[in-house]
């Protein structure tokens, strides 16, 4: 049975965390969670664009500031919802950028792999002793199937000082998203209540491909209605991920179409080298001594 918006369980009680949640996919997340009574708190870097987000959906929604690009805006977003909820339901770290030309985050990494990655490991180290005492709570993290771009985690360049190609670097942080999910449902397994899952939305057509090359962008955008889907699709499987009562942790969903490009969401299998376990700690151990920030009763569980 195909699975739909119309499966989503009611959320009443339930608080939940959507990272980047002021437009495209996060919109679209954070808007159905809260119609089913979740309140829903949208952590967004731009907190006036979040505001007039927030008044677009029906339900108990709420705006914090969250830079991803500043560690210590991280800090400051733990800090402040830590104040404002004693419990979190679901973290869904959705927020992210893709192609951007050379840049740092204000922390000196990478941009891409600063935001997509370091940025949601030290928030949800950060939050997630607000998780952990939850029955049912989960960390959804998006990944992208461009994370079988050159698909390595380049610890000798992680941010490429060398050299830089923005698709390739893209497709590093987005390899991370899933080896850190992977890593973080072996460590939370002990502990019988939260689980870690990942979940990609195929093709979208949201602002996220604002800095794809033009030679690229153009035809992408004549060929849209063909090979894209829509924001309200490529939510579900996002959505699936953090509502579905049979999901297990360190599952990983997209779209059921052709080269999951599009569809309705279902379990999927991610590239062989994102289940190395070896390099998933090696990667978990560099990101807490690059962001400071390490979890609170999250042992390592040996891999078989």
């Amino acid at each position: 049975m195909k699975w739909t918006e119309q499966q989503i369980p009611r959320q009443d009680g339930r608080v939940a965390v959507v990272t980047g949640a002021n437009t495209g996919l996060g919109f679209e997340t954070a808007r159905r969670l809260a119609e089913r009574g979740a309140s829903v708190v949208l952590a967004v870097r731009d907190t006036q664009k979040g505001k007039l987000a927030a008044a677009r959906m029906n339900g108990d929604v709420s705006v914090r500031e969250l830079d991803l690009t500043s560690l210590e805006s991280v800090r400051a977003a733990a800090d402040g919802l830590r104040a404002a909820h004693p419990r979190i339901d679901l973290l869904i770290n959705n927020a992210g950028v893709m192609y951007t030309p050379k840049q740092t985050t204000r922390d000196g990494f990478e941009m891409q792999f600063g935001t997509n990655h370091l940025g949601h490991f030290a928030l949800t180290g950060l939050l997630l002793d607000l998780l952990l005492p939850v029955p049912g709570s989960r960390v959804v993290t998006v990944s992208s199937t461009g994370h079988r771009i050159r698909a390595a985690i380049h610890f000798d360049d992680l941010q490429w000082e060398r050299s830089y190609g923005r698709a390739a670097a893209y497709g590093q942080s987005k390899l991370a998203n899933l080896m850190f999910t992977y890593e973080l449902q072996r460590r939370l397994a002990a502990h019988g209540t939260t689980v870690a899952v990942a979940a990609h939305p195929g093709v979208s057509n949201t602002e996220l491909t604002r800095n794809t090359p033009a030679a690229v962008r153009r035809p992408v955008t004549w060929l849209a209605p063909v090979i894209t889907q829509p924001a309200t699709a490529g939510a579900l499987p996002t959505l699936r991920a953090a509502t579905d009562p049979s999901v297990l942790g360190g599952q990983y969903y997209g779209p059921d179409g052709l080269g999951e490009v599009r569809g309705h969401p279902r379990l999927v299998t991610s590239s062989p080298e994102s289940y190395d376990v070896t390099v998933q700690q090696r990667l978990w151990a560099v990101s807490e001594d690059l962001t400071g920030v390490r979890f609170p009763a999250a042992r390592a569980v040996a891999a078989a």
